[in-house]
Formats: C-alpha cells, sequence, structure tokens
C-alpha cells in the first residue's frame, strides 16, 4: 500500500492506494467528485482511501486537480515498487445513451489525448470541466498515457461516469502482473 499527502494552501490530502481489492474509504468535501473516487476505484480493482480538504468557496479546481495528481504520483510508486504489468488496457464502456472508448498506457511517459465535449457546464454543483483537469494531473504524474474520446454522449453525469468507470477498467487491464516486459527496451518505465 503506498500513503501520499499533499498540504498547499490551497489543498489538504492524505491518500492510500493499494492495487488489490478491499475496503476504502472517500471523504471528499465535493460529492460529485467523491463519487467518481469510488467508481474508478471499485472498476480499476483498487483499495483506494482518501481525506481530502480544499478551498470549495473559491470552486473545486484545486481539490480536483490535487487529488488527480496525488493519485498520479501514488500510482506511480506502486508500479514502481511492483513487479511487471502488462503495461496497456482499453475499454469501451456504455452508460445508457453515453459510450466512451478509454486506452492507458503505462508507458513511463505522460500524455492525455481528450476528445469528450460535455454537453453542459455543470453536474450540480461541480464544474465538468474540472474531470479533464483531474486526469490530466494524473496522467502527469503517474507518468501514463491515456485516451478518452467520447463516442456518443446523452448527458454530463453520464458522460463522466463512464470516463471514470472506464479508465478504471482500461487501468485494471493494463496492471495486470506479467513476468514479460512490456516493452523491446526490456525495462518497465
Amino acid at each position: 500500500m503506498t500513503r501520499r499527502e499533499r498540504r498547499s494552501r490551497e489543498t489538504e490530502i492524505a491518500l492510500s492506494l493499494s492495487l488489490e481489492p478491499g475496503t476504502g474509504a472517500i471523504d471528499v468535501p465535493c460529492g460529485f467528485l467523491g463519487h467518481m473516487l469510488e467508481l474508478l476505484a471499485h472498476h480499476a480493482g483498487w483499495t483506494l482511501a482518501v481525506t481530502a480538504r480544499g478551498d470549495l468557496q473559491v470552486d473545486a479546481h484545486h481539490l480536483t486537480e490535487d487529488l488527480g495528481i496525488t493519485l498520479g504520483q501514488a500510482l506511480l510508486e506502486e508500479l514502481r515498487n511492483g513487479t511487471g504489468r502488462t503495461r496497456y488496457g482499453w475499454c469501451a464502456l456504455p452508460m445508457d445513451g453515453t459510450l466512451v472508448l478509454v486506452a492507458v498506457d503505462l508507458s513511463g511517459r505522460s500524455h492525455l489525448g481528450w476528445d469528450a465535449p460535455f454537453p453542459s457546464p455543470r453536474c450540480g454543483d461541480f464544474d465538468t470541466e474540472l474531470v479533464e483537469e483531474f486526469w490530466r494531473g494524473f496522467c502527469r504524474e503517474a507518468r501514463t498515457t491515456l485516451h478518452v474520446r467520447a463516442l456518443a454522449v446523452d448527458n454530463a453525469h453520464h458522460l463522466a461516469e463512464a470516463v471514470f468507470k472506464g479508465v478504471g477498467r482500461a487501468l485494471r487491464q493494463a496492471l495486470v502482473p506479467t513476468e514479460e516486459p512490456g516493452s523491446t527496451k526490456g525495462i518497465w518505465l
């Protein structure tokens, strides 16, 4: 299990991550974001515990981005401490009238390819543009390549859920342990 903390004038985050299933707890003051983290952990097969506070009187931007950063750092540490992984994963995830295609490469290089425009700017009190910000911070710190493409969208809530669930499923596939190097370079990351 990897533990990470991030403290700034804007946020305070304590996070623990295990790549094995178990019981976690998400305590985030933004209900929508907490729900997305629960979906991600469930579909990835992780145990995730998060306690976070942020300057929500401004908006949820700092909290969302810093959670992506902290989770990405924890995943990278788990990858460095573990055995070799399959490296690649993908998922086509339907959520009612929404269909999202997700592909991940645990490449050691960060990149986010994003083609998932939200049909509305908010889900409740959460700015939907922050979904991309979360994944941008995550990819940068996890040194992971992630592509997300919305093929059909019926509403913003379903799109956000499909993205978090789809990324979870793709990561579950990419994180399967293997003895074979994921690259002809002969190194894991």
